[in-house]
């Protein structure tokens, strides 16, 4: 028979195929859910960025992923470190919180300096840029935008693509469409099977100071207010799993 050893490194290297779509499905879930608890802490912590009398923030790469981590953990009753590092969901979770610890790193100086108010560092934008690290290391196994319905799209980068946008448009912007409801489906993206998995998202109360009413009046960042309500689709969390 086979010795153990190899048995394990069979299983060390099961090929891609062989995942599920309900493994993918968890896989893309829990980035999700990683990205939003970062996002919350950034959230919650806007006053404290936007201090322009306080220096030092606190809020390093290592105090807000402990913070993301505990957040995770609430919602999925799972430590994130504890997900085994040589499963795929353990690979990327672990390149996800590198990601955000980067860019709480890089972006120090900002958050951190004296005699400004608003530091332009808000969960948009941090959003981004942890998709933008995240996917710098996972290149080719998985991939990460926010993004949302045309008309609500503030970055061009983050536009949906056409299958995004047929996805958003026939299903998530649907009046029967479930609120909170993902959806995924096996398709092909840039040449490559992968599953695609949609998060939609709503505004919250804290949204709408940028995105609320009255439409067209310029918010902090610069932008024309959407004119959205509490409860509003807003963004898709877009989750690209390569097979």
């Amino acid at each position: 028979g086979i010795g153990a050893a190899a048995v394990l490194a069979t299983i060390a290297n099961v090929p891609a195929v062989s995942r599920t779509a309900d493994d993918d499905t968890q896989i893309a879930k829990s980035l999700a859910t990683m990205l939003r608890a970062g996002r919350t802490v950034i959230s919650r912590n806007q006053d404290r960025i936007n201090d322009p009398n306080a220096g030092d923030k606190g809020l390093d790469g290592k105090m807000v992923l402990a913070e993301a981590s505990k957040l995770f953990q609430q919602a999925t009753e799972i430590d994130p470190s504890a997900i085994h590092p040589s499963s795929l969901q353990g690979k990327l979770i672990r390149m996800q919180m590198d990601s955000i610890a980067e860019v709480m790193d890089v972006h120090q100086e900002t958050i951190n300096r004296q005699g400004v108010g608003f530091k332009g560092f808000i969960p948009a934008v941090f959003g981004r840029l942890v998709n933008e690290a995240f996917g710098r290391r996972t290149a080719g196994i998985a991939d990460m935008k926010v993004t949302a319905p045309p008309m609500l799209i503030r970055n061009p980068k983050v536009r949906p693509d056409e299958w995004e946008l047929e996805a958003i448009q026939t299903r998530l912007m649907a009046s029967s469409w479930p609120k909170d409801q993902s959806y995924a489906a096996t398709t092909v993206k840039d040449g490559v099977q992968a599953q695609r998995t949609l998060f939609p998202e709503y505004y919250g109360r804290s949204c709408l100071s940028c995105h609320g009413s009255p439409a067209g009046e310029i918010d902090i960042t610069g932008f024309p207010k959407e004119g959205a309500s509490e409860g509003d689709l807003g963004g898709i969390i877009s989750i690209t799993l390569y097979r």
